[in-house]
């Protein structure tokens, strides 16, 4: 398992301390180092000043043979000085650098590069391990170096204060980032723990719905609106949306199982009378027919809960139709089947359709096409003709003509008898009928996939019958205008 494996296996809480010590520990090394380099700049600095004012005091001291005149006062003597020919002989010294020289040949050669003079200043002895005699010396080419003797300046200075104090700041940092990291990781602890306290609570609620429980929502404190409370507010939000799902399935559920147990008993039924007595084969025959048409019914009544099982999400998915023109195919297409049929008088349409120019709509030719098709079969099957489908587009209260706030409009209405205030209230519910209408084709199924449709696409469905209105979907500040009979108005958002 790799290392990135591992980490990802680890608690949330644990990863986020882990994360923030390490940034905390990446913040307190750059800071410390950048300290660490200043001090040890200004204290360079301080030794490389006090190195110059030796080599500017013994300079002009220095003899042609390489002995150090006495300057009178004593300074000579309190300086640590070598004085060195062009091959690094030492020729003379102050007694505490007596013995061996502090520069080697390489950095005589490079302090004598003619014609600059260059000082080179190096550090005898490291930090760490600490030395017992750590210098800081630089090596001066002298002014006559080339036609005498003596050649190089070698001055030295003792960096003891310099070092004992970059090490007691190395001490420092260290244990003051130590503490730092200490206590942030415990603050980064208590503030990931309290930061997720919100999570762990909604994790457990969840657990109780997972168990069973209905209509619990997530506690979101209600003073605090931040990137947790947001989370519980959406899956509040999704909560709703499960259960009235949920609520709509089992409901569905429940009437699909009712409307199927009738004809199931039926057929249960004429299996069980088939089955009493010996028949003949034309009886035999009777019998088959009779359960051929009920199982005919029961593959119709299957489709149609198929369609309305297959309109659960999103009705348009970006599509668009002109909504006249399939209202125009799908009148043509039934009024030439009536003919076809001989279901129609000469020379008279039970349907016919005005439309107002092209109505471009958020829904794809099939849904519109089943919108259509349902209004039309259900003014065949329980109203009376003609039947009369107008298309145009209307404006939204305070909107302009032909703007945005334009709606595609889609009435069918014909001359039956309408639906009673009670009924409009109920028409668009699954397997909802008439009591006049239970002996006639059909399950009450259309009225219930073309709700479902239109209301997805941000649609609104009037149902209006003897001056009685009832809306479904979104409402919209558009006054009714179709005769005073059964009329379904279809109003959709243009494209």
């Amino acid at each position: 398992m790799t290392l990135r494996r591992r980490l990802a296996r680890l608690p949330l809480r644990v990863r986020l301390v882990a994360g923030f010590s390490a940034t905390m520990f990446l913040v307190l090394t750059a800071a410390g180092a950048f300290v660490y380099w200043r001090v040890q700049f200004a204290l360079d600095r301080q030794l490389d000043d006090d190195l110059a004012r030796a080599t500017e005091i013994l300079t002009p001291l220095v003899q042609p043979d390489g002995q150090v005149a006495s300057d009178g006062d004593g300074v000579v003597e309190s300086e640590l000085f070598q004085v060195l020919d062009r091959n690094g002989t030492l020729l003379s010294s102050s007694p505490a650098l007596a013995g061996r020289s502090l520069v080697s040949t390489g950095t005589v050669a490079r302090a004598l590069e003619a014609p600059v003079t260059r000082d080179i200043v190096r550090d005898v002895g490291a930090l760490l391990p600490t030395t017992e005699d750590p210098l800081r010396v630089q090596a001066t080419r002298l002014p006559h170096a080339s036609t005498q003797r003596a050649a190089v300046l070698v001055v030295a200075v003792r960096r003891d204060h310099r070092d004992e104090a970059l090490l007691e700041l190395l001490l420092q940092l260290a244990a003051a980032g130590l503490a730092a990291m200490v206590v942030t990781a415990l603050v980064g602890e208590r503030l990931a723990r309290f930061a997720l306290l919100p999570v762990e609570r909604y994790r457990a609620q969840a657990d109780d719905i997972i168990a069973g429980a209905s209509g619990v929502r997530l506690e979101v404190p209600t003073e605090r609106h931040d990137e947790v409370t947001r989370l519980g507010h959406t899956l509040n939000r999704m909560l709703d949306q499960l259960e009235e799902a949920l609520e709509r399935e089992r409901h569905f559920v429940n009437d699909a199982s009712h409307e199927l147990r009738t004809p199931l008993t039926l057929l249960s039924t004429r299996v069980q009378l088939a089955r009493r007595r010996t028949r003949s084969v034309v009886e035999h025959e009777a019998v088959l027919a009779e359960i051929q048409t009920d199982i005919v019914r029961l593959v119709a009544l299957a489709d149609h809960l198929l369609v309305l099982g297959h309109h659960t999400g999103p009705a348009s998915g970006g599509a668009s139709a002109d909504l006249s023109a399939v209202a125009e195919h799908e009148t043509e297409r039934r009024n030439a089947l009536d003919r076809a049929l001989g279901r129609t008088d000469v020379g008279h349409e039970p349907r016919s359709v005005e439309v107002h120019g092209p109505v471009p709509v958020g829904l794809p030719v099939e849904a519109l096409s089943q919108v259509i098709g349902n209004l039309l079969d259900n003014a065949a099957k329980h109203g009376s003709p003609p039947v009369r489908v107008v298309v145009d587009r209307v404006p939204v209260a305070g909107g302009r003509e032909h703007d945005a706030d334009d709606v595609g409009r889609l009435v069918v209405s014909d001359a039956g008898p309408g639906m009673d205030a009670e009924l409009l209230a109920t028409a668009t519910r699954r397997f909802t009928r008439s009591a006049d209408s239970r002996s006639r084709e059909g399950f009450g199924l259309g009225l219930s996939l073309v709700e479902g449709i239109v209301t997805r696409a941000g649609g609104e469905l009037r149902l209006c019958s003897r001056g009685q209105h009832h809306r479904q979907g979104t409402a919209y500040d558009v006054p009714c205008s179709h005769p005073d009979t059964m009329s379904v108005t279809v109003l959709l958002p243009l494209t």
